[in-house]
């Protein structure tokens, strides 16, 4: 983990080198200010009357020295806030960076709201960690050391007071934070929960609304944040027995030395200089033990939060370009042979079984079966979104794991079942699909998606502001949107899955029309539940729990494959989908 933490550091070497030099700076001048207030006691204003230059003289060092010390402190804070902000800049790039390379298997194993938390509030903790590492980390052992060394050379008697005090504090902070990490390790996780809580309830807020659930989130938030204050309250709580322990310690040693010295200022044993600089030493002793406390506070904090980040950091994608990888897909034809799919290695059973076809260049194929019969599972192999667990799938005659990524997803162009717009204008959305697209190509594609009727109608027209999300365009139209985005990618093989189910029946049939007519050397595959999105295709494969249940023309399933029947007939006659009964046949069984 601290070694993949640490090479994001890069061109903030030197900020974090320069932070902890002008700390130690620092220091020193904190440690020879007692020196000279002792020497101005002894030698200036305890001399029978008094050395007026001397203490002058000494005065001047002591001034300089606070200079120095001052100049070192703003510089090490200076530098200090350089180097861990531009830490948490490369940690939050790094994950970003990594995150694009994942393949969807990848992604699966994130939830969206585990990796905002991981790029905002783990990035945070650790950015301040490092803070107080550059500079409290450097600065309280140092000082500790240096003070420590000094009060031994005055009086060794009452330095061991420290010690003994050092080491007691150390064996008290130890326990702490031993007791207070193991909480630190899951209120993380209870983060990503009250992120998904929120990010959920903010995106589906019109749904939240239409069935009046209001309430339910409110409980189910407060759910979410109890759950965070408590993890937080048993750590804090433990964490401050420090504080109390400390000023204990601080107190007491500061009596004892008193005492101690009192007597021995009687006994002509030590000056009263001398003991003023060992009070002085104590606090800065003292003191730096606090920090230091709080450095491994932080620290105990922040490595829940750097595994987090590590492990997102470390993720290797799944899929991988090929050592020497083809650049050029020579046509839309597809092959599947023999192809099994899991999306887990451990999982038990397929969801892919034996699957054979044999796509030629510019078909059109249409894909229906039931809800979870692996329609999308079976598309997304195409384009290499998943790689196969067994068998092949050639893309122009060739293994899609032969290709370059880049160069096979620009020539496959997937409409998904999820629309997704972005915040921008309707131009900006549509060079989604090519960035180099004229506004006489965007216009193009919107009337081959049959999109240009309702964009035509908007007040801006084609650059209409589109909200996140494309909350201020009805679902149709987002389909109609996303299909002419991928249209203008000018793909070899375009994949509708399910991408036209809010489009009434007229539009779909225009939107199908037109492929026909203006992409006909483009291979289309149209995933659908409704029959008549798919029955003019050359050919029509039906799906059934995994496996190719039919293969043929509409009049060839209709006369020979009983599940695309009977879903032809519980449509034609007043039914719904795969998934609804015919009409027809509840009232048979009423």
């Amino acid at each position: 983990m601290l070694k993949t933490l640490m090479k994001q550091i890069k061109e903030f070497k030197a900020a974090s080198i320069a932070t902890p030099f002008f700390m130690l700076l620092e220091v020193l001048m904190e440690t020879v200010v007692p020196f000279l207030m002792a020497s101005i006691i002894d030698d200036g204003v305890n001399v029978p009357g008094g050395d007026i230059r001397h203490i002058c003289i000494v005065g001047a060092w002591m001034i300089a020295a606070a200079a120095v010390g001052l100049f070192a402190g703003l510089m090490g804070g200076k530098y200090g806030a350089y180097a861990s902000a531009g830490f948490a800049k490369n940690l939050r790039q790094a994950m970003y960076y990594n995150i694009q390379t994942f393949s969807f298997a990848n992604i699966d194993k994130y939830s969206t709201a585990g990796l905002v938390t991981r790029m905002t509030t783990d990035v945070t903790n650790v950015q301040n960690s490092y803070m107080m590492i550059l500079r409290m980390g450097m600065r309280a052992p140092a000082s500790m050391i240096c003070a420590m060394v000094a009060a031994f050379l005055i009086n060794g008697r009452i330095a061991s007071i420290y010690l003994i005090a050092v080491v007691l504090l150390g064996c008290v902070l130890f326990f702490i934070i031993r007791k207070a990490n193991k909480y630190f390790n899951i209120v993380f996780e209870k983060y990503d929960d009250l992120n998904a809580s929120v990010q959920e309830n903010v995106s589906a807020i019109r749904v939240v609304k239409a069935y009046v659930r209001e309430e339910y989130e409110t409980n189910k938030f407060a759910n979410a944040s109890a759950k965070v204050y408590n993890m937080f309250v048993k750590a804090e709580s433990i964490i401050a027995c420090n504080m109390p322990v400390m000023m204990f310690t601080v107190y007491t040693c500061i009596l004892l030395i008193s005492w101690v010295g009192a007597h021995m200022i009687v006994s002509d044993s030590i000056t009263t200089g001398n003991l003023m600089s060992l009070l002085a030493y104590c606090m800065n002793i003292l003191m730096s033990l606090m920090m230091l406390s709080m450095v491994f506070v932080m620290i105990s904090m922040s490595m829940a939060s750097g595994r987090r980040i590590a492990e997102v950091i470390n993720e290797t994608a799944t899929i991988h370009n090929d050592d020497d990888p083809v650049m050029e897909v020579k046509d839309g034809s597809v092959v599947f042979d023999h192809v099994y799919f899991k999306y887990k290695e451990n999982a038990e059973g397929y969801v892919l079984k034996d699957i054979n076809i044999d796509i030629k260049s510019g078909e059109t194929i249409g894909i229906i079966g039931g809800t979870g019969s692996a329609k999308t599972s079976l598309v997304n192999l195409i384009s290499r979104l998943y790689d196969v667990t067994d068998g092949s799938v050639r893309v122009g005659g060739i293994d899609v794991r032969k290709y370059d990524m880049e160069a096979l997803r620009n020539k496959v162009a997937v409409v998904l079942q999820k629309n997704t717009l972005f915040s921008g204008t309707i131009y900006e959305n549509l060079r989604w699909g090519n960035k180099e697209a004229t506004d006489e190509m965007c216009r193009r594609a919107c009337k081959l998606a049959c999109a240009d009727e309702f964009i035509e109608r908007m007040p801006d027209g084609y650059n209409t502001y589109i909200e996140q999300g494309g909350s201020n365009v009805s679902g149709g139209q987002k389909q109609r949107l996303c299909i002419a985005r991928a249209l203008l990618k000018e793909p070899k093989i375009l994949i509708l899955d399910d991408s036209t189910s809010a489009v009434d029946t007229a539009t779909d049939a225009r939107i199908r029309k037109a492929f026909a007519t203006e992409i006909p050397d483009t291979t289309k595959i149209i995933i659908a539940q409704r029959i008549s999105s798919v029955e003019h295709a050359d050919r029509i494969i039906v799906m059934n729990e995994g496996q190719i249940n039919g293969i043929g023309t509409h009049e060839e399933l209709l006369e020979g494959n009983d599940i695309y029947r009977e879903v032809y007939e519980s449509q034609t006659s007043g039914g719904g989908d795969f998934d609804e009964p015919a009409v027809k046949e509840v009232k048979d069984n009423e």
